[in-house]
C-alpha cells in the first residue's frame, strides 16, 4: 500500500483502499458463502428439530396433516429462535433486547426454509399420507430440508452484507 497517498493535500487513490480493503475476498460488511453457509445451518438446525419433533407428535397423535403442520412450522420457529435467543441471553443482553436480535436475525431466514422445506414435502406425491416408519417420510422431509438450505444460503448472504439477518447477532459473539 502507498501510505504516500494519505499525506495531507494529495491525491487520494481509491483502488489502494480497496485493495486493501478486498482482504480474504471480502469486503468489510460484505458476507462470505462461509458465513451465510453458517447463518443457515444454524437456523436449519433449530428449524429441523422443532419441525421433526411437531412431525413426531402430530403423527404420533394421529392428527389430520394440517393440525401436524402448523403444530411443526411453530415448533420450527420456536426451535430457530430460540437458539439465537439464549447465545445472545448467554452474551449478557436482557430479555426484551434478546428477543428483538433473534427476531431480527432469523424471522427472514425461518420463514423461507419453512416455505420451502413444508413445499416440498406438500408437492412430494405420498409424502403427506406418509407414516413415521415410512422411509418417503424421511427422505421427503431430509430432502426438504436440503433444498431449504441451498436456496435459504443466498437469502442469508445477501440479508449478511447488508447487515440484517443474522449479522445482529455477530455483534454478540
Amino acid at each position: 500500500m502507498d501510505h504516500a497517498a494519505h499525506q495531507t493535500g494529495t491525491a487520494h487513490d481509491h483502488a489502494v483502499h480497496e485493495a486493501h480493503a478486498d482482504q480474504g475476498g471480502r469486503r468489510p460488511g460484505g458476507a462470505t458463502w462461509g458465513a451465510a453457509a453458517k447463518a443457515t445451518l444454524h437456523c436449519l438446525t433449530g428449524c429441523a428439530i422443532g419441525e421433526i419433533l411437531g412431525m413426531v407428535i402430530g403423527t404420533a397423535l394421529m392428527w389430520g396433516n394440517v393440525a401436524t403442520m402448523i403444530l411443526a412450522i411453530a415448533l420450527a420457529f420456536v426451535f430457530g429462535y430460540s437458539f439465537t435467543l439464549f447465545a445472545v441471553r448467554k452474551a449478557g443482553l436482557d430479555f426484551k433486547a434478546a428477543v428483538k436480535v433473534a427476531l431480527a436475525a432469523d424471522t427472514v431466514s425461518i420463514v423461507v426454509m419453512e416455505l420451502v422445506d413444508n413445499g416440498i414435502i406438500a408437492l412430494v406425491p405420498g409424502a403427506m399420507e406418509a407414516h413415521l416408519s415410512d422411509t418417503l417420510f424421511w427422505t421427503s422431509l431430509l430432502g426438504g430440508f436440503v433444498i431449504a438450505f441451498l436456496l435459504t444460503t443466498p437469502v442469508n448472504k445477501w440479508m449478511i452484507g447488508r447487515g440484517k439477518g443474522h449479522a445482529v447477532v455477530h455483534a454478540y459473539h
